[in-house]
């Protein structure tokens, strides 16, 4: 049986705790990978990453708006990883660093914490109604995902199709 998230004996501030935790560990690892990778390892995956079009974007993003899109990266998916790894190889100063990614780790641990019990409590009660509408749901979720991932990463590979050297196949009339 699914614990009911509402009867679950841990107080939604340890959970809130709990998950900014977490997710100061990760963005401050990811930061200073990044600070590594500028350092020398540019034959690392952290360095091939750096080349990569999203990665790019992200220090765009930091050198016009500096802190605040540290902050406001927590609110997007994947962004975040490339956000801090970013300021980490720009060697954005600890000073400006740090209260950024906290004000940003508190966002998430929030909004995670809110939105994990309530997605929790969705599961469990359609596991009590109905345990193979459960299933299905979540076969189609995986399914959704795997989907998604093979796409983003087929795009990564091959391009995103917007090259205007590819030729582009005229309509027939026939």
């Amino acid at each position: 049986m699914i614990a009911d998230p509402r009867t679950w004996p841990v107080p939604y501030p340890v959970v809130v705790a709990a998950l900014f935790v977490i997710v100061m560990l990760r963005a401050n690892a990811t930061y200073w990978l990044g600070r590594a990778a500028a350092a020398g390892t540019e034959r690392s995956r952290a360095g091939r990453l750096m080349h990569a079009p999203g990665y790019a974007r992200a220090v765009a993003s930091l050198n016009r708006w500096g802190p605040p899109v540290v902050s406001f990266s927590f609110l997007t998916v994947g962004f975040q990883t490339l956000v801090n790894l970013a300021a980490g190889a720009m060697r954005m100063s600890l000073r400006r660093y740090l209260p950024a990614v906290t004000i940003g780790c508190i966002m998430w641990a929030f909004l995670y914490a809110t939105v994990g019990f309530a997605g929790f409590g969705a599961v469990a009660l359609l596991y009590q109604r109905s345990p193979v509408l459960a299933g299905v749901v979540g076969a189609v979720a995986v399914g959704a995902l795997i989907t998604y991932i093979a796409v983003s990463f087929r795009r990564r590979v091959h391009g995103s199709g917007d090259d205007p050297d590819r030729a582009v196949p005229e309509p027939t009339d026939a």
